[in-house]
């Protein structure tokens, strides 16, 4: 059933005080196809929602929200020694990578507690502590917003790249993900070179980690570093991790010797956003309710009342800061409405 003037502050993870004109929670491709096909809304703006958890709305919208509620989890194929697996993309991801764990499935569990929806999860194509979703990603089935034509994308088709895939670039805003295929292994290899939760299994005393440990030590991690959206109002990272040439890197050591870097491919390298943000002296600072978190930089935060265009001029000033000071121009993770 299609509401009218819905408050949106519960349905996405900054809680922002907006409305959207209409709002059509989104159960099957069928009836997402069925309701494309009736032109009488054929003139308003789509939005496509999935948790909410990446989007930062600055304004009310002014067009229809289809939510995508499409649930359920099916093995297409197994063998001993790997399973594939459809996911309706209106699941939780976390829930999901819960499950795959108790099935013994590995693959996902560096991703765990990573807030939104699986069919979210190939758009931003999500990476955490080493690892990122394209790694057991096999292929989607979508619907086009304006043909309702339905289209299955290979891990080739939806070009993915850090943070980014053909969905936030050429498909921007013109599909809906309906179902993803992931293909994990029944004797899962765990991926334990992220420094920080190889020394949290070291303080545990565990030396034989199982899937479960990691995302158990993941999970505690995230939980260490990051604030609840329940708590505090927030999207996570707000900003990509710049990457950058070799000299521009060279450049700005001889200023900043301690300055953290990662290798990112012949003659570039990547550079952690919080660091910068923090060492233009960033983090912690408070305008209103809005906010950086103090104990990560990389997170805007609503307390309580902020609105979406007070969050958005705190990440523009936080963008103009870090350019002037490091030549380096951050680009927000999230989509800005």
């Amino acid at each position: 059933m299609l509401r009218e003037n819905v408050f949106l502050k519960s349905l996405h993870t900054f809680h922002l005080p907006v409305y959207s004109k209409y709002l059509l929670d989104i159960q099957s491709e069928e009836a997402l196809v069925e309701f494309l096909m009736d032109n009488v809304y054929s003139d308003l703006p789509l939005l496509v929602l999935g948790g909410g958890s990446n989007m930062l709305f600055t304004k009310d919208f002014e067009g229809i929200i289809l939510r995508n509620k499409v649930e359920g989890v099916e093995v297409l194929r197994e063998t001993e020694e790997t399973v594939l697996v459809e996911v309706g993309g209106g699941e939780n991801w976390h829930e999901f990578v819960l499950y795959c764990i108790d099935k013994g499935w590995g693959g996902l569990e560096n991703l765990t507690l990573i807030p939104g929806s699986v069919g979210a999860a190939p758009i931003q194509n999500i990476g955490a502590y080493g690892v990122e979703q394209k790694a057991c990603f096999r292929s989607l089935s979508a619907i086009h917003l304006k043909t309702g034509q339905k289209r299955t994308f290979t891990a080739k088709e939806c070009q993915f790249g850090y943070r980014d895939s053909f969905f936030k670039r050429n498909g921007k805003g013109k599909y809906m993900i309906c179902r993803v295929e992931y293909e994990l292994s029944k004797i899962p290899q765990v991926n334990t070179s992220y420094g920080s939760i190889r020394d949290e299994l070291a303080n545990r005393k565990i030396d034989q980690p199982g899937i479960k440990e990691v995302s158990d030590v993941v999970a505690d991690i995230r939980r260490s570093k990051l604030p609840d959206p329940d708590e505090i109002g927030n999207s996570g990272s707000f900003f990509k991790n710049p990457v950058i040439p070799q000299a521009l890197f060279e450049e700005i050591k001889t200023q900043h010797p301690d300055i953290p870097s990662y290798p990112a491919g012949e003659g570039e390298v990547k550079l952690p956003a919080a660091w910068l943000i923090q060492t233009c002296g960033w983090k912690g600072e408070r305008r209103g309710d809005a906010g950086v978190h103090k104990r990560q930089a990389l997170v805007l935060v609503n307390y309580g009342d902020a609105k979406g265009k007070e969050i958005f001029q705190l990440a523009m000033d936080i963008q103009k800061s870090v350019e002037e000071t490091f030549k380096i121009k951050l680009a927000p993770e999230v989509n800005i409405f």
